[in-house]
Formats: structure tokens, sequence, C-alpha cells
């Protein structure tokens, strides 16, 4: 994985699920009692309270409950968690502005007019917020995200009105609350106020709109596609687990016909014992979403033990939805039904060129190619690559390949130097390694094959590095001599942990394997095999299922095949392009949003300034 593409999947860690909505509104009284308290000055303490459950408790609760099914009704998706959640984070921003400005007055000995004005910009704010996050989530125009948006400072204005004195101020031309009259102890909201909150919600409803707009334009020009629509999407996935990002992948995808090899693995005659399924795709971008959870949905479709490691394709071949991963489960199946089983097979021989080095064994008049780079790091070999090396291994007499990529071998985030993509050294390297072995494959002798497997879903979480298939082993053995393939459902692994593996198990060859599953990509992008456990446990429970597919050791039948299926991926170099787009917009959000609210702050002033 780039630099870049990391970035992107980092911007994760700053989404998190919204709590239940009860649990915002416990928050939304308690914090509004005590705002009361800190922010007016009256001559009764649970009359202060009181105040701040009106002013700002109260608009809290009515924004929580009511923003949903407004947001709804005109085509939003605004659940009662995230609203209330955004609720109670507008009545935070509305405590700092009335905290602040009662500060001010007890230190500055200044009237309460200045927590009125203070309540009056605290309310345009939350309207502003509230708009932005609305327009984002529900992609609404700006026009139809304000119904909603204003639910808050609207019932909050109304209590005002009700509440603050403006209607006795109107009838009788005095500030009158709870029969007091003395203007130093009163939050009186007058007429003006609320000319005021309206011109400055207008004002600030224009800084968002010239923000969206702002932001949008690089995803416009460079992708055809809105920056709402990924945010959403980014948003409703990782914090709710909504499938409304594979939408927007959707549209930025296009078609491949991609392979998908089988190598089958049955009991003479029999049922199946395993099956090795290599799709030339990528399991990603992250999590669910698209392929990121390819092998555990290919493996419970597969009769026998599924073994479904990481095949030649980089991020341009990301499936954009679960559902075209139907499709390789259909190819693989078409492919089983082709297979010719036979009981020959040799011994697996190695390869090295550069810094590349190529497993190969032969089944009958096939073979099972496995390409590591370890002990130096390296990323996903490109799609193109992995075609060019089974040609290779082709022309040198073999017929059907599943080439893997083990994908064994990381130092953490590598930047272009470990990625294997075409007119690079280690292609070409590729190339070689697997020309040579394939011709010693052709022309080796063949002896009957015994397989053995093993499997267990470890107590590792995803968070952990490990995926839900755990880790897999199975053991091949012709004419005495063991061939040991250990696959991890991870995303790469962590340098040197392939080698103490391989220097555990006692076989003639060992090759260590990784899924590449995103599922454990949600919250941290490099979050590889041996990131977060213990090394050497694994190594344990390794050693541990070696031992027990060498007793489960028996002739089999195997043979492979490959058909081909159209998908939809991402496509060349989009990958690249919405990364770099995401992080740009990462850098320059921040300035000119500083930039806007700076503006926006200086045209409040002026407002003030001319209704004072």
């Amino acid at each position: 994985m780039t630099g870049t593409r990391g970035d992107l999947a980092s911007l994760s860690r700053f989404v998190f699920r919204a709590p239940d909505w009860s649990a915002s509104l416990f928050l939304t009284l308690f914090v509004a009692a005590i705002v009361g308290v800190a922010a007016f000055d009256s001559q009764f303490l649970l009359d202060d309270a009181y105040r701040g459950m009106i002013y700002v408790g109260l608009p809290t609760v009515v924004a929580a409950f009511l923003t949903p099914p407004i947001d709804r009704a005109l085509g939003g998706k605004l659940t009662y968690n995230r609203s209330a959640l955004l609720a109670f984070v507008c009545e935070v921003v509305v405590v700092v502005f009335l905290v602040t400005a009662a500060a001010v007055v007890a230190a500055a000995g200044a009237g309460q007019s200045l927590v009125s004005d203070a309540l009056v910009v605290a309310l345009a704010s939350i309207f502003a917020l509230r708009l932005f996050v609305i327009t984002a989530v529900s992609r609404r125009s700006l026009p139809i995200a304000a119904i909603s948006a204003s639910i808050q400072t609207l019932t909050a204005a109304i209590l005002g009105f009700v509440y603050g004195g403006t209607v006795g101020y109107l009838l009788e031309g005095e500030l009158s609350v709870g029969g007091s009259t003395d203007p130093a102890d009163l939050l009186v909201v007058r007429p003006p106020d609320f000319a005021l909150l309206a011109a400055l919600c207008v004002v600030y409803a224009a800084g968002v709109w010239v923000f969206l707009r702002a932001i949008d334009r690089p995803w416009q020009r460079n992708l055809g596609v809105s920056v709402l629509d990924f945010v959403r999407g980014f948003i409703g996935h990782t914090a709710a687990g909504s499938d409304e990002l594979e939408a927007f992948f959707g549209d930025l995808g296009e078609s491949a016909i991609v392979p998908v090899t089988v190598l089958s693995i049955r009991r003479p005659g029999g049922t199946e014992k395993a099956r090795f399924v290599v799709p030339s795709v990528h399991p990603g971008p992250m999590g669910e979403i698209g392929g990121g959870n390819l092998p555990e949905r290919i493996a419970a479709a597969t009769e026998g033990l599924a073994f479904v490691p990481h095949a030649a394709a980089g991020h341009d071949f990301n499936l954009v939805s679960e559902r075209e991963v139907d499709a390789l489960i259909e190819a693989a199946d078409r492919a089983e039904e082709r297979i010719e089983y036979g009981r020959a097979a040799t011994h697996a021989d190695r390869e090295r060129e550069g810094d590349s080095r190529v497993l190969g064994q032969a089944i009958g008049d096939d073979a099972l190619l496995v390409a590591t780079h370890a002990p130096e790091p390296a990323d996903d070999v490109a799609f193109s690559v992995g075609l060019s090396v089974s040609a290779e291994a082709r022309a040198a007499g073999l017929r059907e390949i599943a080439f893997v990529d083990a994908h064994n071998c990381n130092d953490g985030m590598v930047d272009g130097a470990g990625r294997v993509g075409p007119g690079s050294r280690r292609s070409f390297d590729l190339m070689s390694a697997a020309g040579r072995v394939a011709e010693r494959l052709t022309a080796a002798e063949r002896g009957p094959l015994s397989v053995g497997i093993a499997d267990t879903e470890t107590d590792w979480s995803p968070e952990e590095g490990i995926g839900p298939l755990g880790v897999r082993v199975a053991v091949f053995e012709v004419d005495g001599r063991r061939t040991v393939y250990v696959l991890v459902d991870g995303n790469n692994m962590d340098c040197g942990l392939r080698a103490a593996i391989v220097g555990a198990v006692d076989a003639d060859e060992t090759e260590v394997m990784t899924t590449d599953t995103h599922v454990v990509n949600t919250v941290s992008a490099a979050n590889q095999v041996g990131d977060a456990i213990d090394p050497d446990r694994l190594v344990d429970l390794v050693v541990d299922l070696v031992a027990e597919a060498e007793a489960d050791l028996e002739p089999v039948e195997a043979g492979l095949a490959t058909e081909r299926t159209e998908v939809t991926v991402f496509g060349t170099d989009r990958t690249e392009a919405l990364a770099a787009t995401a992080n740009a917009m990462v850098q320059i959000g921040g300035a000119l949003l500083l930039i806007v609210v700076a503006a926006a702050t200086a045209v409040s002033v002026l407002i003030f300034l001319l209704a004072s």
C-alpha cells in the first residue's frame, strides 16, 4: 500500500460509531442544567438551572427527536443516534459561547446583554454546523437541508420569544422575566435579537455554501463525483456499517475481465477436501466494503476447506461492491466442474532471481506458483505482472497456473519501492524465476499426492490483524517429501515473521501466505500480521496446526482449472486519484475552513456594529 492510500485509509480514525440516543440525551439535560447555573445570574440557583434547561436543553431534545423524521421525509437518512449526537455537540457549542460570555461578564462587570449576544451568535453557529453535517450525511441540497438544520436554532428562538421577556417588551416596552425588571438580572431576548439571528444565519449559511463548493470542485473536476457522496458513504460505513460507500465506488468503477483459478483437492472419487481459490482481484478497499471480506465470502461458499491466498492484483482491482463477489464464486464453481482430477504431482521446487523467490509444485500438467520477496519488504504484485508470470510458466510447458502473491513481508507502509508493477526489476525477476522453475517442474517425475489440512479461527480479532478465517495449513506429500502451505487471514506480515514460521516448521519446503483481507483495515491502514499479536504465539500455533495436518494426510486427487468472469472494479489509477484527492481535501480543507470562518466572523462583527 502506498503512503497516499495509507493516508486515505487512516482517515477512518476520525470516525466513530454514534452512541445510543438515550446516552446523548442524558448528557444533554445534565449539561444544560450545569450551564444554566454557570451562565445566568438570577436570584435563585434553581431558576438558573431552569433557564439552562429552557434555552439550551429543550432545543437540543426537540432537535434530537424531530430532525430524523423531517430529514427522512425530505429524502435524507439521518438516524436517531446520529441526530441525538449532533444535537448534543451543538449544545456543547452553545455552552462554550455562554460560559465564555458569563466569564467575561463576571470579570469585566459587563451587562447580561453580552450573554444574550453570545447566545445569538451560538445559535447561528450551530445552524451552520447542522447545515454542513446534514448536507453531507443526507446528501440534500442546501435549501432542503436548511429545513432540518434550523430545528435546534428555531426552537431556541421560539423559547426565547416566549420565555425571554420579548412579549412584555413588545406590549409594554418593559424588560421583565419572572417578575423582575432589572436588566442586569435578566437574559432578555429583544425583537432586534431575532433579526440579528436571522441575518447571522444567512451569513453562516453562505459560508457553508462557499466551503462546500470549494472542496467539491476538485472532486467534480478530477473524478466526476461529489465529495459529499464520499463523506456520507465513508461515515455511514465506518460509523453505522451501511453500504452507502459502495454506491459511491460504483460510480467510479469500470468493467474488467478477471481469471479465477481453482486448485481442488478431493478424496478419490469422493467429497472435496480442500480448495485453493485464486481470483485475480484485490481484497479491498477496507472493512467489508467491496471485496474487503472476499476470503471469508469465498470460504463460506466452498464445500472443502477453502484457501484464498492473495492473487496478483493491486488496489485498481478492488471490487466496487460485495455483490461482485458472487460473480467470482460462480466462476470458481464453474472452474471446479471442469477440473480433470489426477493423483500425480511433483515435489515442490524453488527458484530465486534477485529479491524474488518462486515456489512451484506441479499437479499433473498444471502448477501452483507462490511468489515472495522476503526478507525484503514488498506490497501487491500488479495484475499485468501476474499474467506475464503465468504466461512464462505456460511457455515452459505447464498448462494451468495458479499464481499466488504470498504477500508476507512488509515494513509497515511501503511507498513505491515495494510495489511490483509492470516494467519494474522485480516484475522481470519474477518472470525469470517462474520460467526456470516451470521448466524443471515440467520435466520432473510425478508421484502419488497425499494432502492433510488443519485450521483454527484463533482468538485474535480483526483489530489485532487477524481476520475471521484465522490460520489454515495444508501439507502436500509426494514420495515422502512434504511441502507446507500456511495461510493467515491478514493483510501482509511483519518482516521476519515469515522466516520465524518457516524455520519452526519441519518440512522440505514451507511457504507462508496471507489473504490480504481488508476487514482488518477499518481503523488502521497498516494493521498487518504481527503488529498487534505475539509473534511467538503465532509460530507455536502454526507448528501445532502442521502436526495436525500431517496426522490428517491421506491419498487424494487434485486438479486445476481457470474461468474468466466480468466484474466491476475501481479501474486503472482511480484508487490513486481518489486517495490523492481525498488527502488534498484534508490538507487544504482546514486552511479553507479557517478562511471561511474568519470571513463570516468579520461580517458578523460588522452586522453587530450596524445593529448597535
